[in-house]
């Protein structure tokens, strides 16, 4: 399921604030938003903008958030956690009929997503290749139908680093392509391409594989791992031969044949555990709470995936969610 940036969507509840006469809470999906009273009701549509979306300049509907430069990020207001942006229909261009619930609007306002690093474009060789799926994983706040697709299936959970995403792929025929997360880098001295020369990767991935994972060290974010040197931590193997990720035990064993590091598994649950774990937002939030090991640093938040790779209904895709850490974003988040 590709990323829904700004949606039309239906405000599920609303609850005052203590101590709050102008604003109140809703639920939107997910996700807890602080709203204006008497802006929205319970059940009407409403534009709701997902963390990290980026508002045009010079709109009248969006001049509130030129103090934030205009990006939604994680705030809390009067003590209530607000995770994105609500606001009325009335804001879509005039002669715009609303449209149904779930569709994406972000190109009809001119939102665009907030992208922290952008590639040197001397660094850029092409497009992202198609065979290979990019790595953006879905918050579950934004697909609440993953956890009714999980019960009862066995999961592991992973630590999801704070880095910067990888993609090694090598055609059937032609040479290793090594990319950042949205393109095909150039070989060069770039932090990409130095770790495809640490691992061999030219040589020990296969022709028709990919292997994606999160590159992390010094003078990547703000190395939260306290690493001394860069390395490589993989999180997934794409076989584009037969169009599926390998399961967790095969992209284990894959890894291993060939010394790569994986990101931290954190807990595996299956058999009776899995069938009866009371799959909740409430339970997930806490969950993604805590710190790297071995560090005072509070961890971005964890990755939820079935033992066996698993195709989602709710997701158009992969069964595959993150939980992002709200004290991460609140107190870390750049």
């Amino acid at each position: 399921m590709e990323r829904k940036l700004v949606s039309i969507q239906r405000v599920d509840a609303l609850e005052p604030i203590a101590g709050a006469d102008n604003i109140v809470k809703a639920r939107v999906m997910g996700w807890d938003v602080v709203v204006k009273k008497h802006e929205l009701a319970v059940g009407d549509p409403c534009v709701f903008f997902e963390i990290d979306s980026v508002l045009p300049e010079g709109l009248p509907w969006a001049e509130f958030m030129r103090p934030r430069g205009f990006r939604v990020k994680t705030a809390r207001l009067r003590g209530v956690l607000s995770q994105g942006l609500a606001l009325p229909v009335d804001i879509l261009p005039e002669g715009v009929g609303v449209p149904e619930p779930g569709t994406e609007v972000s190109e009809l306002l001119g939102v665009v997503k907030y992208e922290p690093v952008i590639p040197d474009t001397r660094e850029i060789a092409g497009a992202f290749p198609g065979q290979v799926p990019k790595t953006d994983e879905i918050r579950l706040q934004s697909a609440l139908g993953v956890l009714d697709e999980m019960r009862g299936r066995d999961f592991y959970v992973t630590t999801k680093l704070d880095g910067t995403s990888a993609t090694y792929f090598r055609p059937l025929d032609g040479d290793l392509i090594a990319c950042s997360r949205n393109w095909a880098l150039a070989r060069g001295p770039n932090p990409v391409w130095r770790m495809a020369d640490a691992y061999d990767l030219e040589r020990v991935i296969p022709p028709g594989f990919a292997i994606q994972g999160e590159l992390c060290g010094p003078g990547i974010q703000k190395n939260r791992l306290a690493l001394a040197e860069h390395d490589l931590f993989v999180f997934s193997v794409h076989d584009t031969r037969a169009g599926k990720f390998l399961d967790h035990a095969e992209l284990i064993d894959f890894c291993a044949e060939r010394e790569l590091r994986t990101v931290p598994v954190e807990e595996v649950v299956e058999g009776d555990a899995a069938a009866e774990f009371p799959h909740s937002l409430e339970l997930w939030l806490e969950r993604a709470k805590g710190l790297y090991a071995d560090t005072k640093h509070r961890k971005e938040g964890i990755v939820v995936r079935p033992l066996h790779d698993t195709w989602s209904a709710t997701l158009g895709g992969r069964l595959s969610w993150k939980v992002i850490n709200n004290d991460f974003l609140l107190k870390d988040e750049d």
